[in-house]
């Protein structure tokens, strides 16, 4: 099997965090979870190394030609210089890799970039929501949602700032590996394989008083998720929070933007893909230990969330072979210098 090429666009003054990532994701060898992984590759419009918004340098030894003919093109944030102007060759690149059928990202202020390319136009975007004003202005023709972390329209993917760039690539990675292996990397990188809500949790509001500031609701967030094979209402879920139903589902969807049984859907959705990748329960098993309770109920809500079935998954996602299976931790300490 031939590696799968991620190639990353990297500009003058690009800011680092954002380069990072991608780096770390899809450039570390992670054989040991898939063989073979992600090959890297850092493309600039001019050869030799391109200095970054603190000052650091990177080597960006590929072309613009080879970043089209790569698998997956990546339009890493970029400056302010670069937002306002896109480089046309850069923006010209973008299309033709679009054009070619390959998948296309952009991290942060790269969605400038596919703007500017018009591969945006009339298609739900997202990136960091500070520049939601003034991106909105500029190209009215897209649909910017400065509330999402990432979206994900299939063949172009896009993701707000800073932190959702590592929200969006482990996310490629779940859809080209599956949720264990994602699950996987994500521990070795020592963040959440998926966060809760949205930007909104992190903007700032003019437009009404912030609220006061309230407890946090990780701890019967993680009560709920050791329990999705019982069964789990709002009120059992406000009475461990030490709250009334109305004001539970108030503060729930403040911090998560969703409410509490549409949560309790995707978790119990995400507990059987990484199920059904890496055991060889039956369907109506994973339904009992998902909360589901028939096979019949997790088909429907499986379908619905993911598009296929989940049969289907399985077949697609069960010849992964993740070094570390749920609950099996081994001796990871030692190793996690190591493979990380």
């Amino acid at each position: 099997m031939s590696r799968h090429v991620v190639a990353v666009a990297v500009t003058e003054g690009a800011p680092v965090f954002e380069l990072a990532v991608p780096c770390e994701v899809f450039g570390i060898d992670r054989s040991d979870l898939v063989d073979p992984w992600y090959e890297l590759k850092l493309c600039a419009a001019r050869p030799g190394p391109v200095r970054l918004a603190s000052g650091l340098q990177v080597a960006a030894p590929h072309s613009l030609d080879e970043l089209v003919a790569a698998d997956t093109v990546i339009m890493a944030a970029c400056s302010r210089e670069v937002q306002l102007a896109p480089p046309r060759a850069l923006a010209d690149a973008a299309r033709v890799a679009y054009e070619k059928g390959r998948r296309v990202v952009a991290l942060c202020a790269g969605s400038y970039i596919l703007a500017a390319a018009g591969l945006l136009e009339g298609r739900r975007a997202t990136l960091h929501w500070m520049n939601g004003a003034d991106v909105a202005g500029r190209f009215p023709g897209v649909e910017f949602d400065t509330r999402a972390l990432y979206t994900d329209d299939g063949d172009i993917l896009t993701s707000a700032g800073t932190g959702a760039t590592i929200d969006l690539c482990l996310h490629i990675v779940r859809s080209d590996h599956g949720a264990a292996v994602a699950n996987e990397v994500a521990r070795r990188m020592v963040v959440p394989p998926h966060r809760e809500g949205g930007q909104a949790q992190y903007a700032t509001l003019h437009s009404r008083p912030r609220p006061a500031r309230t407890e946090s609701l990780a701890p019967v967030l993680e009560w709920a998720r050791d329990r999705l094979h019982e069964p789990l209402t709002v009120s059992r879920l406000a009475r461990r929070a030490h709250l009334s139903e109305r004001t539970f589902a108030r503060r729930f969807h403040d911090h998560l933007g969703t409410t509490p049984l549409q949560w309790l859907l995707q978790e119990r959705v995400r507990l059987a893909q990484e199920l059904l990748e890496t055991t060889e329960e039956t369907v109506e098993g994973i339904a009992a230990r998902t909360g589901f309770g028939s096979g019949a109920n997790l088909r429907h809500h499986f379908r619905r969330a993911t598009s296929v079935s989940p049969h289907s998954y399985r077949q697609a996602f069960r010849r992964r072979d993740p070094a570390v299976r749920p609950g099996e931790r081994g001796n990871e300490t030692a190793n996690a210098q190591i493979q990380r």
